[in-house]
């Protein structure tokens, strides 16, 4: 099962779940929230139903969602007309983006994505190339923890293969915190921000600025 028909035969158990930490989500949320400016132009990439891109709009100008399911972008498409959001777009894409796409960007986000994509460093290169200077990479990334991996982690680890194989998971690459950054700061990025979020497994909060 490729990644488009694994993520659209997700699509409406993910929409219907509950967010797990709502807590971290809120603050992340608010927290990419201080960095944005009404005259913004703002991507999300892997924007899935387009939850955080409908709470985002309000505070922007435009805000583009993308994601590689269309299920997903129905559902985004759809909230939005019903929410009135006159800013919000949403097209079906994968994460690496079309040269169609390519402009001057405020900001990118990346939020519970970029473990998900298969050759990380060209995308952020791509994600580099596509900002104003001084725009943003503002992501959110589950990582290995840095002390060890706790049972539950290492038996989602051991079956993904397994999952993976009868596509009821999509490919994961897990990195640590520090390569994660590391990537991040070749790409021509400045890290400004950090943070868990939740801590454990630690979800990386990193907001970016172009070089």
């Amino acid at each position: 099962m490729n990644q488009q028909a694994f993520w659209d035969k997700a699509a409406p158990k993910y929409v219907a779940g509950k967010i797990e930490d709502m807590q971290s989500y809120i603050f992340t949320l608010e927290r990419t929230r201080s960095y944005l400016q009404p005259q913004y132009q703002v991507l999300e990439v892997g924007c899935g139903s387009g939850m955080t891109a409908h709470k985002l709009a309000p505070s922007v100008r435009e805000i583009f969602g993308t994601d590689i399911s269309s299920a997903m972008i129905g559902y985004a498409q759809k909230t939005a007309a019903e929410k009135g959001l006159i800013n919000a777009h949403f097209v079906q894409e994968d994460a690496m983006l079309s040269a169609e796409n390519k402009q001057d960007f405020n900001a990118i986000l990346a939020f519970n994505v970029l473990h998900l994509v298969k050759g990380l460093p060209e995308h952020l290169q791509r994600y580099h190339s596509m900002l104003a200077p001084g725009g943003f990479l503002i992501s959110k990334t589950i990582c290995l923890p840095e002390k060890g991996l706790n049972l539950k982690f290492r038996t989602i680890k051991a079956i993904l293969p397994l999952l993976k194989l009868f596509g009821k998971a999509p490919p994961v690459y897990f990195y640590k915190i520090a390569a994660l950054e590391k990537m991040i700061e070749r790409a021509g990025f400045e890290i400004v921000e950090t943070g868990n979020y939740p801590a454990q497994p630690p979800r990386r909060f990193i907001v970016a600025r172009k070089k």
